[in-house]
């Protein structure tokens, strides 16, 4: 029986399967139906994704491919981005630093002396408005941010589920984030994640929507945020220019190993 090696990682909760892909033997012989059973917290690992770590092109570092715990390729993910750039430390790709290749374009990453993992984010140049509590943008993925007194009593499923599915949105998924301003630069987020199709602990371009999306709707100043998710705090930081213009856009967070092991092939 053919083996798969692989880590777990998470990053404030958001959890994932990794696998150095980097020869290209692997994802082959992966199907939809094997991620999602890999992802399934009863049935297999368990984990809100599958990232395979792939050699790189056109001097990347490494390409990431990223699999939604559906069992699909989605779009960037944040958290998996951090955790990936700590996976390709510890296999020896880099020494800290590197810049890496996913779906959505280049990234640069940085292990800090805290331990602590850093990377670039998507500029942000198009923010639409959906009513005078909520707006959507594209931070890597789409997302869909709403702007509520208290989150913590919020029905995070069934009210996430209703948006994602709703008219304008069904067709390519959204991923809803449920934010409260808790002071000067600091917020606390849940996030309904497309693909997982749950609340998820953390969403990293989640939380960096939910900061660039107050920013924006606030009016304010502010360019370093400090965002309370489930899982735990992240931080968000950029360079804001005129009203819809955000770049320099950086995600720093804690990204941990947790167990390695070994899955049999489809």
């Amino acid at each position: 029986m053919l083996l798969i090696p692989f880590v777990k990682y998470h990053g404030a909760g958001n959890d994932f399967i990794m696998v150095d892909d980097r020869a290209g033997l692997w994802e082959s012989q992966m199907n939809e139906a094997w991620i999602a059973n890999a992802c399934h917290r009863r049935f297999g690992i368990g984990a809100d994704g599958l990232i395979l770590l792939q050699a790189g092109r056109d001097g990347a570092d490494f390409f990431m491919r990223y699999y939604n715990s559906d069992g699909r390729t989605s779009t960037f993910c944040g958290n998996g981005g951090r955790c990936i750039v700590a996976f390709a430390a510890a296999l020896g790709v880099h020494q800290g630093k590197c810049r890496f290749l996913g779906t959505d374009g280049w990234h640069e990453g940085e292990v800090l002396h805290d331990g602590l993992v850093r990377i670039s984010m998507t500029d942000v140049h198009d923010i639409s408005m959906v009513d005078d509590k909520a707006l959507t943008l594209h931070t890597g993925s789409p997302h869909y941010v709403t702007f509520q007194d208290d989150v913590t009593h919020i029905d995070v499923f069934r009210e996430g589920r209703a948006i994602r599915n709703s008219p304008g949105f069904i067709e390519e998924g959204i991923n809803v984030n449920f934010v409260q301003q808790t002071g000067p630069g600091e917020i606390t987020v849940r996030t309904y994640e497309r693909g997982v199709e749950d609340e998820t602990y953390a969403c990293g371009t989640g939380v960096v929507a939910a900061a660039i999306g107050s920013s924006y709707h606030s009016l304010v100043e502010v360019s370093s945020w400090i965002i309370h998710a489930l899982g735990g705090d992240l931080k968000v930081d950029f360079d804001r220019t005129g009203s819809r213009e955000f770049k320099k856009v950086t995600l720093t967070g804690p990204a941990v190993e947790v167990f390695k092991g070994e899955i049999p092939c489809p």
